[in-house]
């Protein structure tokens, strides 16, 4: 009987827990990035007008909210500081969908 309690517990804790494991999807992440202009600004691992993905996921890291906080600023245009002291409205992704938004900012919280 111990050992049912303990399966169903199991089943009952990865039910949880895969959809927070469940893998990125980096081809779909850097089609929407590219489709919206953000490689204009943004790469991986170099800074370019804006900060490099790497800078970003270094920033956050740890951070219980930096999902939110990049869903926010990905879909909201905030302005932004730019290294040679000016402001600029950052462009906001076109898509309304959680699921492609919420990729996105896993990917670069990846890097």
């Amino acid at each position: 009987m111990k050992f049912k309690t303990c399966a169903a517990a199991a089943a009952v804790l990865c039910a949880f827990a895969l959809p927070s494991m469940a893998a990125v999807d980096g081809d779909a992440a850097v089609k929407l990035m590219k489709d919206n202009g953000c490689t204009k600004c943004h790469s991986v691992d170099k800074a370019k007008k804006g900060p490099a993905y790497q800078k970003v996921a270094a920033k956050y890291k740890g951070k219980a909210d930096a999902e939110a906080k990049l869903v926010d600023f990905v879909t909201k245009s905030p302005k932004v500081k730019l290294d040679d002291g000016s402001e600029e409205d950052h462009k906001a992704v076109s898509t309304k969908d959680a699921a492609q938004i919420k990729n996105l900012v896993q990917w670069v919280l990846a890097q």
